[in-house]
């Protein structure tokens, strides 16, 4: 594969990786005090809105007008109502966005308007999270500040350059404890190091599972599984690089998430690649994002929750068909898996059988996160139509069959 391809999947890379020598000059600067902390606010603001210039061009007024507009909302309602007021308007500004870009004719070759659409959903996390936190007393809004400063410090973190263009989630409460404080360059420095050569590493290994399917004979497309689940671990080692780089920059800037809480370890990947659990998956991986949505959602149904956070999730993503259909899969088969797995543990009594239900339900999960994820990225709805006429969803429909029998056998046994 070719860095040219690579970028077509990931367009806002090369905007991040011009954003390292900025990243590790505000941190060297902070931490030879040569700017004071009204400036490392105006730095961050100033560079995010630099960045979103450039790498958006016209379009980052998309982003400027949510911004501003969730500031405003902040600084003028009452804590109480602050979550209510700025989801809606996130949310209704981010869906307007979607439909309106989705609807229209674009260049494909643009990546402008993804880079967009992609910092517009960052920011609802942003401006979502600070709005729970000031709802329920976290991050209260200091009186004792002018409207001014802090207008400046919700503006920085709502658009600081790190984070614009990439993840994970970072608290406000984290923003301002990092950026008024000091740490170590050379420490953050080692750190990024180390993640930029995972991502440099998951690169290679990208590359050359590319040329293998390149010049392999024999089946292809999206009705044979081995290619399906090749495609799809394409498409997770291209995710796996994306938050390598942007938890990189982020520790180059100063703002490197605590230990456990960022998007990816390496701890992470192994989980990712080894459990047999769907459940075990879909909590590791994008895990700010899945913290955010746990929070977000999860916890606040009282009905059906697990339903309403994948539901949720397909709605902030952009409602196409292909990710309505894939996340509310996603959420029927992690109900499945929470009903299967104990039916058949309970079973799995000696070395063997043990073995063989571990190894048999990886192999099904692997499949199963493959056929999701190809859904989820698949643009057009005769494209799904054909993936869900394929033998693949052989396997989904089967865990979707057995859920409904281990439900049924359940209120049989309580009657």
């Amino acid at each position: 594969m070719r860095w040219a391809e690579l970028l077509l999947l990931l367009p806002a890379a090369p905007y991040r990786l011009v954003a390292f020598p900025f990243a590790a000059l505000f941190h060297h600067l902070c931490a030879s005090g040569h700017l004071s902390l009204t400036a490392r606010y105006v730095f961050l603001l100033a560079g995010g809105c630099l960045l979103a210039g450039t790498a958006m061009g016209s379009y980052a007024v998309l982003l400027f007008i949510p911004a501003a507009g969730s500031v405003l909302v902040l600084l003028s309602v009452s804590p109480a109502h602050a979550h209510t007021w700025v989801f809606a308007l996130q949310m209704s500004w981010q869906t307007l966005c979607h439909l309106g870009l989705s609807s229209q004719e674009l260049d494909p070759q643009d990546a402008r308007p993804a880079i967009a659409l992609s910092a517009i959903m960052l920011l609802t996390q942003k401006a979502t999270s600070l709005a729970l936190d000031i709802h329920e007393g976290v991050v209260p809004l200091q009186l004792a500040q002018g409207p001014l400063q802090r207008a400046l410090r919700l503006c920085s973190y709502l658009l600081f350059f790190p984070a614009l263009l990439g993840g994970p989630l970072c608290s406000f409460s984290r923003f301002r404890a990092q950026a008024e404080s000091s740490g170590g360059l050379p420490r953050r420095l080692r750190a990024a190091g180390q993640q930029c050569l995972c991502a440099l590493a998951l690169q290679g290994l990208r590359s050359g599972l590319w040329g293998g399917l390149a010049g392999r004979q024999g089946c292809a497309g999206l009705g044979c599984p081995p290619c399906l689940w090749a495609r799809a671990l394409l498409l997770r080692l291209a995710y796996y690089m994306h938050w390598m780089l942007d938890e990189a920059l982020l520790e180059v800037a100063g703002f490197g998430p605590e230990v456990g809480q960022g998007d990816l370890s390496l701890r992470d990947l192994w989980t990712l690649e080894t459990t047999h659990r769907l459940a075990v998956f879909s909590r590791t991986w994008n895990k700010s994002t899945s913290r955010w949505l746990r929070r977000l959602v999860f916890q606040r149904c009282s009905a059906q929750p697990l339903l309403a956070t994948f539901a949720f999730s397909a709605w902030w993503h952009g409602l196409r068909p292909g990710q309505v259909f894939g996340f509310m899969c996603w959420a029927v088969m992690v109900e499945a898996d929470y009903r299967i797995h104990p039916f058949l543990s309970t079973r799995a009594t000696s070395r063997g059988v043990k073995l063989l239900y571990r190894g048999t339900t990886w192999v099904f999960t692997q499949l199963i996160v493959a056929y999701i994820l190809v859904a989820v990225e698949t643009e057009s709805f005769s494209t799904l139509c054909l993936l869900w006429t394929s033998c693949n969803s052989i396997l989904p429909l089967s865990y979707g069959l057995a859920l409904l029998l281990l439900v049924l056998a359940k209120k049989l046994k309580q009657n």
